[in-house]
């Protein structure tokens, strides 16, 4: 099951909001038509060919190679490699399985972060996002071919370190790929539709943000509804695939299977990508500040953003809200994916079985939220409201299976239950939390604060695993249940702040002024220089 890089999938229009043919509808920035650089280039308009290429790409990076088999694939060699002990020298320290998993996860969003920092401006600025998504997705294509060749448990350190690589891999793939949202939702005729009339005063500027927030909720929500129901597909093929290696036949059999499955997503990835990489409009970005390199540009965001946010409270309410309750689902999905293929052990027919389950969920649930929405005519923000409380009560569920073997992720209907219960209720949060960003984030300083949710949400990943590792292993069982105290207070808090705390009327007020204050110290500034240069 498929899990969108946190942080990514806003809708930024530009950090100049006069570049390319703004027009305004009085002296008042916040009459600005707020609109993309490139909206009235003709040859930027979106097409559908081009929409559904974007829609293809991402049935193709489903997560079924590199973020849900190869972990199973991983553990499965550890726990083979452990025998009857039960722990393996990992990092330094005897650790029990689920804890190198766990470990092995932090370290590769540790890596994340540094690397995200160095490369992550590509995604903004100049015009190397579409080179760099092709890079990044040929090593992802590598590492899943890889695996065919790593599938005995004396090769666990090999597994290790590309179960590390190709985690990486995916997670920045859905980086670069997610970055050419922005362009790709402001540029389609509806919203330049709307754009023209609200230049004409046909249209209010509430209608004009309405219509643009509901334009986004439903290229993000239709790129994971069309992936679910892809990636549906594909499952139902890799069972033919498994059937054919006779998986059930033996250990060694399982093993491989997992391996050819994983080669076998590969090579639909690949496939499936090639119409994006061809036919993707290659909008420019933003145009690098003077005196600085497309590194450095990076960290100059970071540290813009983090000054500039202390001034918006209810945006740094949500960055605070987003870093823990992201931190708690991240880890909640590893650790209960950890305990799900110890349950199954490691049957690669159950698993794919339950993750069939679990899609065809994840697509009903997309499309029941986006079309209740639309029904109902309710906010973003009450959406959010109800995928938090679905991840609350998957704590709860996790957290009862530290004190009971009967309940909590302790047996295979357990799993059945979860996949159709997190595909409903939980996995609208990869769209919903990304839609919640831009509601908070003022209009033209969207690429400004996509660095700082970008940091933060690979922070928060990289935090949470090893946390829930250490919990592991300090318990005098080792129990692989424990880290649900901690998950499930961390969910907790986080609904305090999101749910209790967080209001969007007051985000759009300090926007508003923040905005204003901004244009009154460019005019100062303006004048300032102009009074010099006379």
């Amino acid at each position: 099951m498929a899990a969108p890089d946190p942080g990514f999938a806003f809708m930024p229009t530009a950090e100049d909001p006069q570049k390319g043919g703004i027009e305004k509808l009085s002296q008042d920035s916040s009459d600005e038509l707020p609109v993309a650089p490139d909206q009235f280039d003709p040859q930027y308009e979106t097409s559908r060919w081009e929409i559904w290429a974007y829609y293809s790409y991402y049935i193709g990076n489903n997560g079924l190679t590199l973020f849900n088999f190869a972990p199973t694939a991983f553990q499965n060699l550890l726990s083979q490699a452990a025998g009857n002990a039960g722990t393996l020298r990992f990092a330094g320290v005897n650790r029990t399985i689920n804890s190198i998993v766990l470990v092995a996860n932090g370290i590769s969003f540790a890596i994340q972060i540094v690397l995200f920092l160095v490369i992550g401006s590509y995604a903004d600025f100049g015009r190397s996002r579409p080179n760099i998504l092709i890079v990044l997705s040929i090593v992802a294509f590598g590492i899943g071919f890889g695996w065919m060749g790593v599938h005995t448990s004396d090769k666990w350190q090999v597994a290790a370190g590309m179960y590390i690589v190709g985690l990486i891999a995916y997670q920045t793939t859905l980086t670069f790929w997610t970055a050419a949202f922005p362009g790709l939702a402001r540029n389609t005729p509806q919203l330049r539709a709307k754009a023209d009339e609200l230049t004409h005063g046909t249209i209010t500027r509430d209608e004009y943000d309405y219509a643009d927030t509901l334009q986004r909720s439903r290229l993000s929500n239709m790129a994971f509804y069309i992936q679910s129901c892809g990636e549906i597909v594909i499952l139902a093929l890799i069972v033919g695939v498994l059937y054919g290696v006779n998986v059930t036949a033996s250990q060694a059999n399982n093993n491989y299977g997992l391996s050819a499955l994983i080669a076998f997503a590969t090579g639909v990835w690949v496939l499936l990508a090639v119409p994006w990489f061809v036919l993707e409009k290659r909008r420019p970005g933003q145009p690098l500040p003077p005196n600085m390199n497309i590194v450095m540009v990076g960290f100059w965001q970071l540290y813009r953003a983090v000054t500039q946010i202390w001034r918006l409270k209810q945006s740094l309410l949500y960055l605070v809200g987003y870093f823990l309750l992201g931190d708690s689902l991240n880890t909640t999905v590893t650790v209960i994916a950890t305990l799900q293929n110890e349950v199954v052990e490691y049957d690669t027919l159950t698993l794919t079985y339950i993750l069939l389950v679990g899609i065809a969920a994840q697509a009903v649930g997309i499309y029941s939220f986006w079309w209740i929405q639309q029904r109902y005519q309710l906010s973003t923000k009450t959406m959010f409201n109800a995928i938090i409380v679905g991840i609350i009560l998957l704590d709860g569920w996790g957290m009862i299976g530290i004190w009971t073997q009967t309940f909590g992720f302790h047996h295979v209907w357990e799993f059945w239950v979860y996949q159709t219960f997190y595909g409903l209720f939980v996995c609208p949060w990869y769209s919903y939390s990304q839609i919640m960003i831009s509601e908070v984030t003022p209009r033209g300083k969207e690429f400004l604060f996509f660095s700082l949710f970008s940091i933060i949400g690979k922070t928060s990943s990289f935090i949470g695993p090893l946390v829930s590792s250490a919990i592991i292993d300090a318990s005098p069982h080792g129990n692989n249940s424990t880290p649900f105290y901690f998950l499930f207070g961390l969910s907790c808090l986080s609904a305090g702040f999101l749910v209790i705390f967080l209001d969007l009327k007051k985000s759009r007020v300090e926007q508003e002024r923040f905005l204003a204050e901004e244009e009154l110290a460019r005019a100062k500034r303006q004048g300032e220089d102009a009074s010099q240069g006379s």
